[in-house]
């Protein structure tokens, strides 16, 4: 019994079981042929109905319950979203399997709309249950994992397809069996005793915690991760008033905190977090690139556009290994960021624009190409590019915040992609408005990754030209001033 207890407090038990969990909710065979699929005899649907009333609505339904899913994540820390999130996905399949209007396919998107809002949930989890020293490790499996579960999904379902192995209602039912797994795993998790915003612990309890951790280490190191864990949640440059600042949160959080101290809470931690100018390009370019990359995955990935290119011949039955090569590429692209030493703080906003326009021409040549392995060539670098890009933002913003407020930052950022999707969706794609056809739809797309990489390069120029003004400053100033000490000497 001890053992099990000692097992169950380790932090690699529950980054073990989210791994678990996020590797099966991400295996998705059928996912690389949704259009063949849902415009084939099975479904009987309309490229049109598809495109411009279907999917739509996962941008409408995630954007409408990101909010609440990120207050009832905290609220109810973390677990239960996180169950709730498999649930729906489960949902997700069985209307995708056993439905065929389009209304049902409208139920199925909203439903998938909210599993991804909850994804939050999967993300923050870990930070609850593991100490800040554990940060980058647990980060590093449930994301990496993740994209696994994306690739094994590809691969797999190429496979089944290629091959004949399974029909597409086959391909659901398998991968109903893969969500139960997951489920199972979710309902193992523990958990966590704290959050962010509604369940923080008092001060003095972090205190008692903080001594019980240096009576048990005795180490000057273990003394320092422990202080360290415990600041993640409060500010971390903020030293000179802290101890006043502890006191006004132990009189204000008692427990469970009212919605109004939430609120109270989350702007003025908002406030802080964006009062940083370089955090706020860096956001920027976040929202505008992710809004991109979110409409152009969702409208390639599902083949709308390479079905355009070459109908006349099925090259949807490469879908599967298309995504799976990309996938790959994308986490050896992010990978290798951490291996690389430039200062981004002066290359950064010059290397978001540059890289942007390359991105901007992939989507042009991949618009106006009529060869369908180009299009295929050209996907594939355009996702590289963006995850490169995007570890980038990430580990800028993470090395840029003065405070341990990592989820609501990006889950800020997410929320400001979200909402240039939705304008974007509601104008361009929605059979109610323009409802253009997926060529017009990719040119706007590649302008709009245009018109980001001369914003962005014009930034860049322009703080890479102050650093070398600032630079040559200091240089003249430091000559300066030993001309002065040479001719004291004498």
């Amino acid at each position: 019994m001890e053992s099990v207890k000692r097992l169950s407090s380790d932090w690699r038990y529950p980054t073990t079981l989210l791994c678990v969990y996020g590797f099966f909710s991400t295996v998705k065979p059928l996912e690389p042929f949704l259009i063949p699929f849902l415009t084939g005899p099975d479904k009987n649907l309309t490229t049109e109905q598809v495109n411009n009333q279907i999917f739509p609505v996962w941008t409408y339904s995630y954007l409408s319950v990101l909010v609440p899913v990120f207050l009832l994540t905290d609220w109810l820390r973390y677990k239960p979203v996180v169950v709730f999130q498999c649930v729906m996905l489960f949902i997700t399949t069985a209307l995708l399997r056993w439905t065929e209007s389009v209304p049902a396919m409208q139920a199925m998107q909203f439903c998938y709309g909210v599993v991804t809002a909850s994804d939050v949930a999967y993300f923050s989890y870990i930070y609850s249950v593991v100490d800040l020293k554990r940060y980058r490790k647990a980060t590093s499996y449930s994301r990496s994992v993740q994209l696994l579960g994306y690739t094994v999904g590809s691969v797999l379902g190429q496979l089944l397809v290629s091959f004949n192995l399974m029909s597409y209602n086959n391909i659901l039912v398998f991968t109903l069996v893969l969500t139960a797994i997951a489920l199972v795993a979710s309902c193992l998790l523990p958990m966590p005793q704290r959050s962010m915003f509604f369940h923080r612990k008092h001060s003095g309890q972090r205190a008692s915690e903080e001594g019980a951790k240096r009576h048990r280490g005795g180490s000057e190191d273990e003394e320092h991760d422990s202080q360290t864990s415990n600041t993640s949640l409060g500010d971390r440059g903020d030293k000179k008033g802290q101890g006043v600042k502890e006191d006004e949160d132990s009189e204000e959080i008692k427990g469970a905190a009212s919605c109004s101290q939430v609120v109270l809470q989350l702007w003025r931690d908002f406030r802080q977090c964006y009062s940083s100018r370089q955090l706020l390009y860096w956001s920027v370019w976040w929202a505008m690139a992710t809004c991109g990359y979110n409409q152009t995955v969702n409208y390639v990935q599902v083949s709308v556009l390479w079905e355009h290119v070459q109908p006349s011949q099925n090259f949807s039955i490469y879908n599967g290994g298309v995504e799976a090569a990309s996938n790959l590429l994308s986490a050896a692209t992010a990978y290798g960021i951490g291996f690389t030493e430039v200062r981004w703080e002066q290359w950064g906003e010059l290397a978001l624009g540059g890289f942007s326009g390359l991105g901007a021409a992939a989507l042009f040549l991949m618009t106006f190409t009529g060869n369908i392995w180009v299009c295929y060539t050209t996907y594939t670098i355009f996702k590289c590019l963006y995850m490169l890009l995007i570890t980038i933002a990430m580990y800028q913003i993470a090395a840029d915040l003065s405070m341990e407020r990592y989820a609501l930052v990006f889950g800020a950022n997410n929320f400001g992609a979200l909402l240039l999707q939705t304008i974007i969706t509601s104008v361009v794609v929605d059979s109610g408005a323009l409802g253009l056809p997926i060529i017009p739809q990719f040119i706007i797309y590649a302008s709009y990754f245009s018109a980001i990489s001369v914003v962005f390069l014009l930034r860049g120029i322009f703080s890479v030209s102050k650093a070398q003004r600032i630079k040559k400053e200091q240089s003249s100033l430091n000559g300066k001033q030993s001309e002065i000490c040479e001719e004291h000497k004498f």
